[in-house]
């Protein structure tokens, strides 16, 4: 399994200042030296943390991969073709939110794409990156995001990390969906609301073969560092797989 670290909230600590610390390239590196298998991104249109500049110098630098997490965005959908990072991610913003709040709305009752998205997908696979849509575990929006001809899709597990002490349901809803989606040919990716306490069933499902974590492992850095808190989620999610 490959495990991507989010660097963003290590961003949102520098912008609180607008100053120049902490470098989120100084940490993706770090994160890269404890086991990370690559760096994700989310380069908001609002530019709340992660700025254009981090994108350009992770390009130049991390010796991994580099997921961009992106809307439809035309200045940010060029910059990925330009910049050709392993990976783009399309995910849906919310001026208001503080944080991602679901899936790509898939499966509205008309069933057309919107057509931004579909430009967009089409635009970075011309430019030879990896397209990936982040959804909900749903089988409606799992079907269109195969019609799209994606490479890969995220599932959103917010659901399961709000409710995985009280109920099973939410994990079974993600094993299904990654069952459906590797049928239906994508890879099968993960994240959002994943901690150390919760890591470990999503996991052990077979068919997900990355997970992208953030917002916990950066917390945790700031008790242990970065390479140590990349370490203690590394381990965590190795134990699952051979489980």
């Amino acid at each position: 399994m490959r495990f991507f670290v989010n660097v963003d909230h290590v961003a949102t600590v520098r912008q609180a200042r607008r100053t120049d610390e902490p470098d989120p390239v100084a940490a993706a590196i770090g994160c890269e030296r404890a086991g990370a298998d690559g760096i994700t991104v989310h380069l908001r249109e609002d530019r709340r943390h992660i700025q254009d500049q981090d994108v350009e110098r992770l390009c130049a630098t991390i010796s991994t991969m580099l997921n961009l997490e992106l809307a439809t965005a035309d200045d940010i959908v060029a910059l990925a073709t330009r910049l050709r990072p392993h990976q783009a991610t399309f995910v849906p913003e919310r001026r208001e939110e503080v944080t991602t709040e679901g899936g790509l709305d898939l499966t509205s009752a008309k069933g057309h794409p919107d057509p931004r998205l579909v430009e967009a997908v089409e635009a970075v696979r011309q430019a030879g990156v990896r397209a990936s849509l982040f959804i909900d575990p749903d089988s409606t929006a799992i079907e269109r995001s195969a019609a799209l001809g994606v490479d890969a899709i995220e599932l959103h597990t917010g659901e399961y990390a709000n409710h995985y002490r009280d109920s099973d349901a939410p994990l079974a809803r993600l094993a299904e969906a990654a069952r459906q989606a590797r049928g239906a040919g994508l890879a099968v990716h993960a994240g959002h609301g994943l901690t150390y306490h919760n890591v470990q069933a999503v996991a052990a499902i077979p068919e997900i073969e990355e997970l992208n974590i953030g917002h916990s492992i950066v917390s945790r850095s700031i008790l242990v560092g970065i390479e140590g808190a990349v370490s203690e989620m590394r381990a965590l999610i190795a134990a699952a797989r051979v489980d």
